[in-house]
């Protein structure tokens, strides 16, 4: 898993077109997330219709960089028939996670935009997308070959580890 020690955000992408292939084994990826009680609340919307990627890219502050990306995921969560609901934004951070590391592995870049928990973008999202009502917004996942390169910092820190023996 040398994704984990080398994935990193991405905010700069070249100006070429993701596959198809590669789409879909992104989406397979987060797919193959575990979730509590193997509910699966993902749904996931790929947009790549500029002015879509441009009206997303305004929904908050800090989604500007998403202009420029050939695509976006949105990843949804269901509402409804779920076991755990409780659980929803916890399942869907998992399969976030999964996605992002399935691209690096693909030799992409890409940044997790937050929307959920923040109503106010959730609800941008939702009106822009024209969402269901049985569904609400996640995350902004923008995506695309790299045109900027950086080292990912090590993190670990061994003062953070605690042993209960």
């Amino acid at each position: 898993m040398n994704e984990i020690f080398h994935r990193v955000s991405i905010r700069k992408y070249e100006d070429r077109p993701v596959e198809q292939e590669k789409l879909m084994k992104i989406l397979r990826a987060g797919m193959q997330a575990p979730s509590a009680g193997n509910q699966q609340p993902w749904e996931f919307y790929v947009v790549t219709r500029p002015e879509c990627i441009q009206e997303l890219a305004k929904s908050h502050i800090y989604a500007g960089c998403a202009a420029g990306a050939p695509v976006l995921i949105v990843p949804v969560y269901r509402k409804e028939d779920l076991l755990f609901p409780q659980y929803a934004q916890i399942d869907m951070s998992i399969a976030q996670e999964n996605m992002w590391l399935e691209t690096d592995a693909l030799g992409l870049g890409g940044v997790w935009l937050g929307i959920a928990p923040i109503r106010e973008r959730m609800d941008a999202v939702a009106k822009i997308l024209d969402l269901p009502d049985n569904v609400e917004a996640f995350s902004i996942f923008a995506l695309g070959y790299p045109a900027e390169e950086r080292p990912q910092q090590d993190r670990f820190d061994e003062s953070r580890i605690h042993f209960v023996e």
